[in-house]
């Protein structure tokens, strides 16, 4: 398992679609499994689940990012999950580390703007 997290200042609706683009466009197999929305007045939560075949690491990896933000002070957290082959430990977590290092590319680049 992997993990990134950030605050940062922004428009919710600009840097969802941007982490949901880039996410899929990212890698063919990329997919989007889910996902859940609340707002009360000014404070919005997006989660949001993707997953993919990784190469690397012959197996599937998923991608749960949670976007709150309230105007537009914004935190991130995303964290990937599977991947390991190993049944006691965790191995082989390439795919895992590739995949939050795509979103992770996306929103240096949306704070780079």
């Amino acid at each position: 398992m992997a993990k990134y997290v950030k605050r940062l200042t922004g428009d919710f609706d600009d840097l969802l679609r941007r982490i949901d683009g880039g996410i899929l466009s990212g890698s063919m197999s990329a997919s989007y499994e889910d996902g859940s929305d609340w707002q009360a007045d000014s404070t919005r939560v997006a989660v949001r689940v993707y997953e993919r075949y990784s190469y690397a690491g012959g197996n599937r990896v998923s991608l749960s990012v949670t976007l709150a933000g309230s105007g537009d002070d914004l935190f991130l957290s995303a964290i990937t999950s599977g991947g390991s082959q190993a049944v006691f430990f965790k191995i082989n977590t390439w795919g895992e580390e590739a995949f939050l290092d795509r979103l992770a590319e996306i929103v240096e680049a949306y704070t780079r703007q």
